[in-house]
């Protein structure tokens, strides 16, 4: 695992100095080191919480063209607020219910608050979610790169999943939001 870079680890240092929680969302492209990242700042602040924005990707009820036609659209981002968000904001998370995607069900994800919570995932710096974050973390990928991340992790099929559908998605939500520019911190993943 790489080392967290010395930028972010002061950026969440001064935070944690100022404030009892701070709330840090990491977004960027598939196969760019998010959870990794993640991972990373647990090592050097161990009492972090990670809250995985995949954990409120769309039921298949919700899958309307209407919310799949809008940038972003795929994260039920009115869960994330309800379930997390809020109750961080009033200090009374305690968990929240990941939808499991193979099981097709909700499942209990216990939770407690903490002085650093990062939430990592696409569709993370949405601007539904910005308001309630200390710090936004961008971390890209180059094209090359992704595609050679995701043809180790994945079989042909989910692979074509993520090349004809899931990275157009995120660069159609980047793009229209200009996310990358929004960010507090941006790094490059490598």
């Amino acid at each position: 695992m790489r080392p967290l870079p010395s930028t972010l680890q002061n950026r969440i240092k001064a935070l944690l100095h100022q404030k009892n929680q701070v709330l840090l969302a990491i977004d960027g492209p598939c196969g760019g080191g998010k959870s990794t990242l993640a991972e990373a700042i647990v090592q050097v602040f161990p009492n972090a919480l990670i809250i995985r924005a995949d954990d409120f990707f769309l039921q298949p009820h919700q899958r309307t063209p209407q919310h799949l036609s809008e940038p972003g659209g795929n994260l039920d981002r009115e869960r994330l607020i309800e379930e997390v968000l809020k109750p961080l904001a009033a200090r009374s998370y305690q968990g929240h219910q990941r939808y499991n995607c193979k099981a097709n069900l909700l499942e209990a994800v216990p939770g407690a608050q903490r002085p650093l919570i990062i939430l990592e995932g696409s569709y993370s710096h949405h601007p539904d979610l910005s308001p309630f974050y200390d710090l936004k973390v961008f971390l890209d990928i180059g094209s090359d790169l992704q595609l050679s991340r995701l043809e180790k992790r994945c079989e042909p099929e989910a692979l074509a999943r993520f090349t004809d559908s899931w990275i157009p998605l995120e660069n159609t939500y980047f793009n229209h939001f200009n996310i990358r520019n929004q960010a507090d911190v941006r790094l490059i993943a490598i």
